[in-house]
């Protein structure tokens, strides 16, 4: 059985419950997020005032789907997402996407973190006043992590590898108290995992919330990301509508937790998981480096439900790289204006990041491996936008020159609508079981992870039941919290 440890420590609580009183901190629950109505009138009215992005702990209560989308002084809507159609993905089916450039940072790691620190920050067991938070990250969670303790009142470390967008780094010198750089890029997970390690044995008092192993990630999703489609399926599904499965680029396996709760909602459904060809640890056991920043690969995540998952997806990165510019560049969108993509569409492709990218290609691979109609839906994820890719757009500017329309009309044709079935596996329960397998290289013989946790998470069929049970528990230790506080 696994649980989040949500012993409290009483001794540390105290610490806690100071500096909420002397930062003004109020901690929404994962109810409120999920369901901003439950939210304090005295919070939304303090809100009218805030930017998005602002440093004030009231904009934890932004760590939500359904913001208003505008930069400063929003309230909230219904869930912010975008369906993309025919004339753009080149399939019948209805492929409809949740919007991450709403949420406080940019990204939606911004909750993921939140579900890290929040449970052991309401326990005791973090001590704001002496220890120090630590985010290793390929980039956004790491970013989400040192904004989520800056408003919790907590100093923090972050760490994600040098070759990550400029972006990431100059926004985080505003937020973090450490910023350490690893060697290599998005591909080089292990470097993160041995500085961690090394700041372990250092002697200074920290916590480290590692999103590839950390519960608390998988559970956000599964419980926030995972209620918000559900209700994007119930707004734009009509009688004849089916929803077939959720495809998503596997990064730290976090947003794919939402997957085990369409399941259960859905359980016709299917979870695909996706991964660089460049680099398909997934489907072939294998390593490499690639350019979609936003995903991690060389080994699978520790809170990867492995058994639910029904296909792997492998994108090429050239064509991420490329639809970038075709999704950006002033030729690019013209050339899709021409080609019948709706203006309102064409507008919003900003929306979409590389790992973005990557989890529209899949819904289009999916769609095609299927043979799906125009009453099928698929749903995926756009974790953050361009806006934090600015820099790469300027560095494939001056490396391949101005963006014709030839270009993008060789785009258009042969990387989105000419995207294949190729790179694809539909797993069997043997195919799981060699992914799951994968797990014990990286968590057993280099994490600490035990043989028989291994084995319990392949075996035991309330594993992730269990966990999932504990999300009223942490929304009453926050409720007690708040209460402890008292400034509500």
């Amino acid at each position: 059985m696994t649980r989040i440890d949500l012993t409290v420590h009483e001794d540390r609580l105290k610490n806690s419950i100071q500096r909420a009183r002397e930062r003004n901190i109020i901690i929404p629950t994962f109810a409120q997020m999920r369901d901003p109505d439950r939210m304090p009138e005295k919070i939304k009215e303090e809100l009218a005032g805030l930017g998005l992005w602002d440093v004030n702990p009231r904009n934890l209560y932004r760590i939500t789907w359904k913001n208003e989308p505008k930069e400063k002084g929003g309230r909230f809507d219904g869930v912010n997402f975008i369906e993309f159609p025919k004339e753009l993905t080149g399939v019948n089916a209805r492929i409809i996407a949740l919007v991450g450039k709403w949420f406080p940072t940019g990204a939606h790691k911004v909750g993921a973190s939140f579900g890290c620190l929040v449970p052991r920050l309401v326990t005791g067991q973090f001590d704001p006043i002496h220890q120090k938070a630590v985010w290793p990250s390929t980039g956004n969670f790491c970013r989400g992590g040192a904004y989520n303790s800056t408003l919790l009142g907590c100093k923090s470390i972050a760490i994600l590898p040098e070759g990550m967008s400029k972006e990431r780094f100059d926004w985080l010198k505003s937020v973090a108290g450490e910023i350490i750089a690893t060697p290599g890029s998005e591909s080089n997970v292990k470097e993160i995992y041995d500085k961690c390690w090394e700041l372990r044995n250092s002697g200074e008092d920290l916590m480290i919330f590692n999103q590839f192993e950390e519960f608390g990630n998988y559970l956000w999703h599964y419980e926030i990301t995972g209620h918000a489609m559900q209700e994007v399926l119930e707004q734009v599904m009509g009688p004849n509508d089916e929803f077939c499965g959720v495809t998503l680029t596997t990064g730290s396996a976090g947003t794919i937790g939402c997957g085990d709760y369409l399941k259960q909602a859905f359980p016709g459904s299917k979870i695909a998981a996706g991964e660089a060809v460049q680099c398909p640890t997934l489907l072939e056991n294998g390593f490499g480096a690639h350019r979609i920043e936003g995903i991690g690969d060389k080994h699978v995540p520790w809170i990867h439900n492995i058994k639910n998952t029904d296909l792997v997806i492998a994108i090429d990165d050239n064509v991420v790289v490329n639809m970038a510019r075709l999704f950006n560049e002033p030729e690019g969108r013209k050339y899709l204006a021409e080609k019948g993509v709706p203006e309102e569409t064409v507008s919003k492709l900003g929306y979409l990041g590389f790992s973005g990218i990557a989890n529209m290609s899949m819904a289009i691979k999916m769609s095609k491996y299927y043979e799906l109609g125009e009453n099928d839906v698929v749903l995926t994820v756009l974790t953050d936008s361009m806006d934090l890719y600015q820099s790469r757009l300027k560095e494939m500017h001056a490396e391949f020159g101005d963006f014709t329309r030839t270009d993008a009309a060789v785009i258009f044709a042969r990387d989105l609508h000419g995207l294949a079935t190729d790179y694809m596996q539909e797993l069997s329960y043997a195919d799981r079981r060699r992914v799951h397998n994968l797990k014990y290289f990286t968590w057993v013989e280099q994490q600490g992870k035990t043989y028989e946790e291994i084995c319990d998470q392949w075996e035991n069929r309330t594993y992730w039941t269990e966990l999932q049970s504990q999300i009223p528990e942490i929304d009453a230790l926050i409720t007690e919290f708040n209460k402890k506080v008292g400034l509500l």
